[in-house]
């Protein structure tokens, strides 16, 4: 497993500085730093950067718990914490407009891993020029799925990579490995690696999870746009299927309302065998539990068409979900 203690200590390899290197690559960024998960890179980013009574902190309402947590811990250190309604950037507008200190983070998941919905980073990166602000992007599960070549996520898709101070990411999606990463500056690198708490003082990553991230990557280099092309048929396949029409992301979500509902429906597919888990609060707020269907370019086309399939016949299409209480008794 290698050296076993933090990056700062001795936890730090050639293997290492590599991977950010290429991660930083990937990200059209200046530099990169490892953190041993996403979630850890969330909470240390937006801890270490937005920690004092001179920063606001702006927040998707349906960030991850990741963000949520992180702007927390900022708020702990001094920061105003202001949540924006889902994509609302008139609403961000306002609240900007409204806010008095110096300096302003916004931050957002660029894939919203419940609802599979993105942000807007071009309207991110416009409202910038007129609020001057700190963008803090998570591409947990967007890095490698959306763009070209190797796949630099939504803001590449967009175009908005100018835009995009911090691209935070995960190893564990895409790159089926383990492990977080924030991706940006020089002086913003060697900042969180003074301050980001989660990276001062856990253990780095273990080498071979270091290796497989990176050859994950050259994968990604080399196959990129036949594996993505696969995985968005495969989008198209089921959305087509339910009736939901035109490509979105690889997370496509059934509400169901109820815990019951969404963990016999669950069951029920379990027997038919396909693994869509049901989501439940805290995850989502209470009555909108749900099946959530994760897709990979690994799915074959029978696979995706049998779970279509599955769903009709066991009445959770969306239309069918949308009924009632009936579907329990049904299942």
């Amino acid at each position: 497993m290698g050296r076993r203690g933090s990056a700062l200590v001795c936890g730090y390899s050639p293997e290492h500085a590599a991977l950010e290197r290429e991660l930083a690559e990937l990200k059209g960024a200046e530099a990169c730093l490892l953190f041993p998960t996403g979630f850890a890179a969330n909470s240390g980013v937006l801890a270490a950067l937005a920690g004092s009574d001179r920063v606001t902190v702006f927040s998707d309402a349906l960030n991850h718990a990741s963000i949520v947590d992180g702007a927390r811990l900022a708020a702990k250190g001094g920061a105003a914490l202001q949540v924006y309604r889902h994509k609302d950037l008139g609403h961000l507008r306002e609240l900007l407009a409204a806010c008095r200190t110096p300096l302003k983070l916004v931050v957002t998941d660029t894939v919203f891993s419940m609802d599979g919905d993105t942000a807007d980073l071009r309207g991110l990166a416009a409202l910038k020029a007129e609020h001057d602000f700190l963008l803090v992007a998570d591409e947990a599960h967007g890095t490698l799925v959306f763009g070209r070549g190797a796949g630099g996520g939504v803001a590449q898709l967009q175009g908005a990579e100018a835009g995009v101070d911090v691209h935070v990411g995960t190893l564990s999606k895409a790159f089926g490995c383990l492990g977080g990463f924030a991706a940006c500056s020089r002086p913003v690198r060697e900042l969180l690696a003074t301050k980001a708490r989660p990276f001062v003082f856990s253990t780095a990553l273990p080498l071979p999870v270091v290796a497989a991230a990176r050859a994950a990557l050259r994968v990604a280099r080399r196959d990129g746009d036949a594996l993505r092309a696969r995985l968005f048929r495969n989008i198209n396949l089921l959305r087509n299927g339910l009736g939901l029409g035109g490509s979105s992301s690889p997370i496509v979500p059934l509400v169901l309302g109820t815990e019951a509902r969404a963990l016999a429906a669950s069951a029920a597919l379990r027997r038919e065998g396909f693994h869509v888990t049901a989501i439940r609060p805290p995850t989502v707020p209470p009555g909108t539990a749900r099946l959530r269907v994760a897709l990979s370019a690994a799915h074959t086309t029978g696979e995706v068409l049998g779970l279509v399939d599955a769903l009709r016949r066991l009445g959770l299409t969306p239309a069918a979900a949308a009924a009632g209480p009936g579907l329990v008794a049904k299942l």
